[in-house]
């Protein structure tokens, strides 16, 4: 990429004041003479307050030199592939904490803007070296090391345009924060009324002109074929249905899988009108239920589902609507049993949940009535989360011109950013090297009276911008 005049690349590794630092892991305790340490949440949040850390049993002898100052950035080195490379910039007092071992401590040289380096390392650019220098064994989260901090090439332009640049992303990402909040809120709105439309027309307490029943008695229940390597390739392969296609009321059909059903298909075979729920999930998903409709056609369903067929007298719209009430009310969650961190609902605990059943003409009318409602929250929900997809881009192209020096215009009399690099080179340079002092092993000691905590970082407001800059992004 060709910088605009006066910019240079660097390296992060070329911009530090101190080297990087692993942060210290201990366990928590309630005794005194502990030290404040942070949770990894606080940099997953960008939250640095009370409830984002935990007192530990460190010694405060040998984590003297992890305390935090104001403008430390924090990486998480070690998380899920979309979390991993995750940073924040710290804004609390001095002291007031340390930092796990899953973060690394960026302390910079004070004359880089850290705000102008914590917003690129959010940027689409600095996100993807981080993820595609992670590495981890099968069945472990990535991690990222020093080496892939340390290289990571940052555009730097003179520092002036450093401040112009933070200071308008600020303003644009500022506002764009409310409009996503408010789109987030929406949708928590929403999932509480599709909640309450549900529990509504599906009374807990059962009219007496209904009949009071239980799932078994109102249908049959089926469990899905198992999976077997065997079964991968064979004479009959047949598309199938698993607990990654059944969402609430939905059918996923863009990964679906196939297997031999050699002589057995018909007696797996989905038909119109048969209700899947999720027999494994995670404890609040579990028994999330979906209406087959007949798409994708001529396909089976695994052990993961179970399949529930209804009685002459029940409709299958209704009975679609009474397991999204126990869904929503946590029904399901009641009857689960958790192995390996997965919950299950077995066909026989299923089978004894309970099961209203209104006469017919009062089902045609409550389907009615509930996918009327149902669909207008159903529309009003997706429009949130085109919003929010829609914010998601538009942070990229806002942090991308950013980073390009699109953002704000250069100033020729600005003194170019190579100066400057060359300037914290020779100081590095002219320091002496630091001896490597090997640590002595900790003596157990008295723990020492706790002091006085200091308060909790209050959250600092953004700025509002000196300089208002209006434009528009392409997407």
């Amino acid at each position: 990429m060709e910088l605009p005049a006066g910019w240079v690349w660097a390296r992060l590794g070329d911009l530090l004041r101190e080297p990087l630092r692993n942060g210290h892991s201990a366990r928590s305790t309630k005794e005194a003479g502990g030290v404040r340490t942070l949770s990894l949440s606080a940099v997953t949040k960008d939250d640095f307050s009370d409830s984002n850390t935990k007192i530990t049993v460190a010694d405060p002898d040998r984590v003297s030199d992890l305390w935090l100052e104001a403008g430390d950035i924090l990486i998480q080195r070690s998380n899920t592939p979309e979390l991993v490379g995750t940073s924040a910039i710290y804004r609390g007092p001095d002291g007031w904490a340390i930092f796990p071992d899953l973060l690394i401590r960026v302390r910079l040289d004070l004359r880089v803007d850290s705000q102008y380096v914590a917003l690129f390392l959010r940027s689409p650019r600095a996100r993807s070296h981080f993820k595609s220098r992670a590495k981890g064994l099968a069945g472990s989260m990535p991690k990222i090391d020093q080496a892939a901090i340390s290289g990571l090439g940052i555009p730097l332009p003179p520092l002036a345009e450093q401040h112009r640049i933070v200071e308008a992303l600020e303003g644009h990402l500022s506002r764009l924060d409310a409009a996503v909040a408010t789109a987030q809120n929406a949708r928590k709105r929403l999932v509480n009324l599709r909640k309450s439309v549900l529990l509504d027309l599906v009374p807990g307490r059962v009219p007496d002109s209904w009949t009071a029943t239980t799932v078994e008695q109102a249908g049959t229940v089926e469990l899905g074929r198992a999976r077997h390597p065997d079964w991968h390739h064979g004479p009959e392969m047949r598309p199938y249905l698993r607990v990654a296609n059944v969402f609430e009321d939905r059918i996923d059909t863009s990964d679906v899988m196939e297997m031999d059903f050699s002589g057995i298909f018909e007696k797996y075979r989905l038909h119109s009108g048969d209700v899947l729920l999720n027999e494994g999930q995670s404890p609040h998903l579990v028994g999330r239920p979906a209406l087959y409709r007949g798409t994708p056609p001529n396909v089976a369903f695994t052990n993961s589902l179970l399949r529930f067929k209804t009685n002459p007298n029940v409709m299958p719209e209704w009975a679609l609507m009474v397991f999204r009430r126990h869904l929503h009310a946590r029904r399901f969650m009641r009857e689960v049993r958790i192995t390996t961190n997965i919950a299950h609902l077995s066909s026989k605990r299923l089978k004894a949940i309970e099961f209203p059943i209104p006469p017919m003409d009062v089902q045609k009318e409550l389907v009615v009535r509930c996918d009327e409602v149902l669909s207008g929250i159903d529309v009003m929900d997706r429009e949130a989360t085109r919003a929010l997809a829609r914010a998601q881009n538009l942070r990229r192209a806002i942090l991308t011109r950013a980073f390009t020096g699109a953002l704000v215009p250069q100033d020729p009399t600005d003194e170019p950013a190579a100066a400057l690099l060359a300037r914290i080179q020779a100081d590095r340079a002219a320091q002496p090297k630091a001896k490597r002092v090997r640590r002595a092993p900790a003596v157990p000691r008295k723990p020492k009276a706790p002091a006085a905590p200091a308060p909790a970082p209050a959250p600092s407001p953004t700025p509002a911008p000196t300089h208002a800059v209006q434009q528009e992004f392409d997407l």
